[in-house]
């Protein structure tokens, strides 16, 4: 438990239900839907529907989706792979002839399919009590009505703005008088109202076919895409078996590749091999031990990550206890390794997570994405879809797994979490923001089990992470920590923004209710009732 004599956010407490999100309405509104009856699926998809409008920039229907879903508590957990794929004419020797040699974040090229809409439907169809004009209303709303920006968005969107101009109609859609919204500015997005109306009455076909899909391939094909209509026809969301990892007792599981979530149970097994909890949970040796595995960690995921539907991912391999052992072996307590490559993504900090339970204890952890901030800004004139920039995942090496190729899947950054203890799942969880999402996992996951603190206490903690550059801190890491890692080797770097994002619900196995936590870098909560 926290210290009251200090600022910060209690842990949140209900038995009923709870949703944590980035942003209170997006919260609010989930609850709302669970007190008229909708379950936790219900009521997450509508969240990151009114996310979608309020944090346009972090998400979008022109996005990707993952999720993890417990029903009433089990630990036999569904995972869902909403993550598009590159168009069927696409290929790295087409891209390699015009003398590209990687694919940009705002190149054409970048925008895979969106699979975020399709994975919704899944959902709500196979696992839902409501449809999509129930679950949309809220975001519809919105849209329509508007709603005032608060801090945090407001500052990123205001800082976007000269990114959005370089596309009309993403100026068009996103900027009042040219600028992102002052806080507290009502905002209000018509021509997102109108897409979200034509999906909350056709369903998914109000995407993926007819008019918001013509707005778009036609919008792609005249920047030189290979986008046709029939890919976004045929998109379709996957079930998926999560990956499971034993962190001293208790069971971490990921979505598989091709997304990342492999990486941050890389790292916790390499982490298994060290006494954490004997150190300082804000010491130098405390940092580097977690910097070590993940740098580790992300050298195997940028080698072998990649769709599997295209070749085989070493899944067992990656997480046996002879890779741990070996890793765990090469990390000096006192020395940072030299001969590990740099992790090659970018780091940012866009992507929503939220986590719902409802009364029944169907616990749900989600997270949708457009990527990049405002993803390839590549925006439909008359939709108001901003396409993702996942293609920017892809490599053009002949060769390697995760070279782009027709219908393939990408690497893919997003990664929702659920931690099962005892056969039960008790914590859906997630830390946003592109690469650094494993080391949010890690050091969150450390700092739940080794050092026992609550969900808000885990979130709060301040973070670091293993760039190519270096150590990128943030300013709650301390000058004594600073300076060991740099004794030990890292060369360090101050953050600019904040790292990453998160929320957690946790159910208690004790009394029976729902302890939940939202991250401090965002302006969002947990709301239970």
């Amino acid at each position: 438990m926290r210290d009251m004599h200090y600022p910060g956010r209690s842990t949140v407490h209900s038995m009923n239900g709870m949703c944590a999100t980035s942003q209170p309405l997006a919260a609010e509104a989930a609850v709302n839907l669970m007190r008229q009856g909708g379950n936790a699926v219900d009521a997450a998809v509508c969240a990151s529907a009114v996310l979608c409008v309020v944090e346009p920039y972090n998400t979008g229907i022109g996005g990707d989706c993952f999720a993890l879903l417990s029903k009433a508590g089990s630990g036999d957990v569904i995972g869902i792979n909403g993550s598009g794929r590159a168009p069927m004419g696409a290929s790295a020797a087409k891209l390699r002839d015009q003398g590209i040699e990687e694919i940009g974040l705002t190149s054409v090229h970048s925008a895979t399919i969106p699979g975020a809409v399709d994975a919704w439907a899944q959902l709500l169809a196979d696992h839902g009590t409501m449809g999509f004009a129930e679950v949309l209303a809220p975001a519809i709303r919105f849209a329509e009505e508007g709603f005032p920006a608060s801090p945090r968005v407001s500052l990123e969107w205001r800082y976007l703005a000269d990114y959005l101009r370089k596309d009309g109609d993403a100026a068009t859609h996103f900027l009042s008088n040219g600028a992102g919204p002052e806080v507290g500015q009502m905002v209000v997005m018509p021509g997102l109202a109108a897409t979200l109306r034509l999906i909350a009455e056709k369903g998914r076909a109000g995407f993926y076919e007819g008019a918001v899909a013509e707005d778009l391939v036609t919008k792609l094909q005249a920047l030189g895409g290979e986008h046709t209509l029939d890919d976004f026809a045929s998109t379709r969301a996957d079930y998926v078996t999560p990956t499971r990892a034993d962190y001293r007792g208790r069971e971490v599981l990921e979505i598989p590749p091709n997304g990342q979530g492999i990486t941050a149970q890389i790292a916790l097994n390499v982490l298994s091999h060290f006494d954490l909890g004997t150190l300082d949970p804000h010491g130098p040796e405390r940092f580097h031990l977690e910097m070590e595995a993940c740098r580790l960690a992300y050298d195997l995921r940028d080698r072998y990550v990649a769709d599997p539907a295209f070749g085989p991912v070493p899944i067992d391999e990656l997480l046996s206890e002879k890779t741990a052992g070996d890793l765990a072996a090469r990390i000096d307590p006192r020395r940072a390794l030299t001969d590990v490559a740099a992790n090659r993504d970018p780091l940012n900090r866009d992507t929503i997570y939220l986590t719902v339970v409802d009364k029944d204890r169907n616990a749900i952890s989600f997270i949708n994405s457009l990527y990049q901030a405002f993803g390839s800004g590549i925006t439909g004139p008359k939709s108001a879809v901003v396409m993702q920039n996942r293609g920017a995942g892809f490599v053009l090496t002949e060769g390697h797994p995760n070279c782009l190729e027709g219908g393939k899947r990408p690497l893919h950054t997003i990664i929702p979490g659920m931690l099962v203890e005892d056969g039960k799942a008790t914590m859906p969880f997630g830390v946003m923001g592109g690469a650094f999402q494993p080391v949010g996992h890690v050091h969150l996951m450390t700092n739940f089990v080794d050092f026992g603190m609550d969900v808000q206490e885990a979130l709060d903690s301040p973070r670091a992470f293993p760039g190519a550059a270096g150590i990128e801190v943030e300013k709650g890491i301390s000058a004594e920590t600073r300076d060991g890692l740099a004794a030990r080797g890292h060369k360090i770097s101050n953050a600019l923004l904040p790292l990453g994002g998160g929320q957690a619900i946790y159910l208690d196995p004790v009394y029976g209710g729902l302890t939940g936590g939202s991250d401090p870098r965002k302006d969002g909560a947990a709301i239970g009732y």
